[in-house]
């Protein structure tokens, strides 16, 4: 991070935005650019025009959609994190995919943050990112509980029964963590 400086409180962040969706793109970067320390150095809509600009402009942070018509943010990320070992990536994101927070992490995101996170949630997570810290922001509710939301829990019979004909002789593992978190899990080992 050889542009980002700290002066108290304040921190003076050299951000990057890839989105497809101009109005979004537009949005995100109108926001970013009234935080106090936040500059908006670069816009892109396709990976081919991030990949360039993102090289010229050597940002302390790019935040990349994940999925784009032409590409992925996650291999835009990989691209970047190859070039530029200064710049942090923070995928932001619609989708809640669990494969593609794994991939982001391998790709050297620093963060993994869905779209319906709240301003200051995404504040944050850029802060963080910017000094260099993995953040496991997923939105405005824990990951966790809203993973158990969405998944119904099978009762401990039809699961046991389950498992133990798929694994004969072996006692079966229930584990209660999400997908995101044993990926924060990863990210940490990494």
């Amino acid at each position: 991070m050889t542009e980002t400086q700290q002066t108290g409180a304040e921190q003076h962040v050299r951000i990057f935005l890839l989105d497809d969706h101009e109005v979004v793109r537009r949005g995100i970067a109108e926001l970013l650019s009234a935080v106090p320390g936040f500059e908006i150095v670069g816009e892109a809509g396709t990976v081919e025009q991030a990949l360039a600009r993102v090289m010229a402009a050597k940002p302390d942070v790019a935040v990349l959609d994940a999925r784009l018509p032409d590409g992925s943010g996650i291999d835009v990320c990989r691209e970047i994190r190859s070039a530029l070992p200064d710049t942090y990536c923070l995928i932001l994101t619609s989708y809640d995919d669990q494969d593609a927070v794994l991939s982001s992490v391998l790709a050297g995101a620093s963060g993994y943050v869905l779209k319906e996170v709240r301003t200051s949630g995404l504040v944050d997570a850029i802060r963080q990112v910017a000094l260099g810290r993995s953040q496991e922001v997923h939105g405005p509710e824990d990951t966790r509980s809203r993973y158990e939301r969405r998944r119904p829990r099978p009762d401990s019979a039809r699961a046991t029964s389950r498992t133990a004909a798929m694994n004969p002789g072996r006692r079966p593992r229930v584990s209660r963590k999400s997908p995101a978190l044993e990926a924060s899990v990863v990210c940490r080992k990494i």
